[in-house]
C-alpha cells in the first residue's frame, strides 16, 4: 500500500488517551515514513449498517482511539516533531451524528441523529446528503499529537499544547505539522480521521471515516515551541469556493454567543430555503460550513460569521 513506508502501525496498536508511560508500538529513526492504520472516532462502533440504536449504545470509553505511540530516536523535550502528512487511504464509508449533550447547540438539539455516508475512495467525488446536497471531500486527521510531560492518563477529547484532538480541517495531505516535544522519544500517535469537516465542527462530528495515513516523522532540534504550528503550501478552500457562500452573522460582546447565533441563523436559512430539517441542517453545517471571527477590535461588540458553501446545494 505504501512503497516508501519503513513501518506499519496496525489498528490493534492503539490507545484511548495520552500517557507518557504507554509502551511504544514502534521505535523509528528521524526521517522515516510510517503507514498508520487509523480507526474512526467511534473506534469502529459505527459502521455502514449503523442505526440510531447503534448511536444509543455507543461505548464512550472507546471514543477517539489513537494509533501508536511511536518512539522517535533522539527526540528530547524542547525539540519539535516535524510531521509531514503524505497521503490518505480512505475507506469509502463515514458517519455524522448529533450526540445528545455534545456540540455547540447541544441545548437545542437534544435528540440523537445519524447520517451514514458512502463515497468513492478513489475519486473522492462529493458525497450526497439529504435533499439535493453534495459535500466536497477533503481527508484529514482530527487527532494528532505527542505525549504530555505530566504523568498519568489524559483524556483524548480536549486538544492540548502537545496537539491531540485539534480537529483542524487543514491538516491534509501536503501539510507539515510541528508539535512541541515534552518527553523523550516524543511518543507520537494519530487517529480520528475525517473525510470532510467545516471549521468549528459545530455539531461535534464531521464525516467521521476510517482511513490509513502515511506520515514522515522528523526532528527539529531546540525548536522550543509552545503550541503546534503547521505549514500549508496551497489554497485550503479550493474544493468549496466554486459557487461562493451564504453567510450569517452573530454580533455581540461574547464570541461564543456570537458563534451560536451565526450557526443558528444558518440553520434557519437552510431549513427555510432548502428544505432541510433543523437537525440535518445542523449536521450539514458541521461537515462543510466555516465559523470565522470577522471582527474582534470594535468594542464592545465582536462579529462572528458562518460561511456555508453554495456548491453543496447546487
Amino acid at each position: 500500500m505504501c512503497s516508501i513506508c519503513k513501518h506499519t502501525i496496525h489498528q490493534a496498536q492503539h490507545n484511548f488517551g495520552w500517557n507518557r508511560d504507554f509502551p511504544p508500538a514502534l521505535t523509528a529513526k528521524p526521517g522515516e515514513t510510517i503507514l498508520f492504520e487509523c480507526m474512526d472516532s467511534s473506534g469502529g462502533q459505527i459502521g455502514a449498517d449503523a442505526t440510531l440504536a447503534t448511536l444509543a449504545n455507543l461505548d464512550f470509553g472507546k471514543i477517539n482511539p489513537v494509533s501508536g505511540p511511536v518512539y522517535v530516536e533522539g527526540a528530547k523535550p524542547g525539540d519539535a516533531l516535524k510531521v509531514t502528512i503524505r497521503k490518505f487511504h480512505p475507506s469509502g464509508v463515514g458517519w455524522t451524528a448529533n450526540i445528545p449533550g455534545f456540540g455547540l447547540l447541544a441545548d437545542q438539539f437534544k435528540d440523537p441523529a445519524l447520517h451514514v455516508w458512502t463515497y468513492d475512495s478513489v475519486s473522492m467525488a462529493p458525497s450526497a446528503f439529504g435533499p439535493g446536497g453534495k459535500v466536497p471531500l477533503k481527508p484529514f486527521t482530527g487527532t494528532i499529537g505527542v505525549a504530555p510531560a505530566e504523568p498519568g492518563l489524559h483524556s483524548v477529547v480536549p486538544p492540548r499544547q502537545i496537539g491531540g484532538n485539534m480537529d483542524i480541517r487543514d491538516l491534509t495531505a501536503g501539510v507539515t505539522l510541528y508539535l512541541p516535544i515534552e518527553v523523550e522519544g516524543a511518543l507520537f500517535s494519530v487517529g480520528d480521521t475525517h473525510a470532510a469537516q467545516g471549521d468549528g465542527e459545530v455539531c461535534g462530528t464531521a464525516i467521521e471515516s476510517q482511513m490509513n495515513v502515511e506520515l514522515t516523522l522528523d526532528l527539529v532540534k531546540g525548536a522550543n515551541l509552545k503550541t503546534p504550528r503547521f505549514t500549508v503550501t496551497e489554497p485550503v478552500t479550493r474544493h468549496l469556493d466554486g459557487m461562493g457562500y451564504e453567510a450569517t452573522t452573530g454580533i455581540g460582546p461574547d464570541l461564543m454567543t456570537g458563534a451560536r447565533d451565526a450557526v443558528m441563523r444558518m440553520i434557519d436559512l437552510l431549513t427555510a430555503e432548502h428544505g432541510y430539517s433543523a437537525v440535518d441542517a445542523y449536521m450539514l453545517c458541521s461537515v462543510c460550513g466555516d465559523l470565522r471571527i470577522s471582527e474582534i477590535v470594535d468594542m464592545p461588540n465582536w462579529v462572528v460569521s458562518f460561511y456555508f458553501p453554495r456548491i453543496v446545494l447546487s
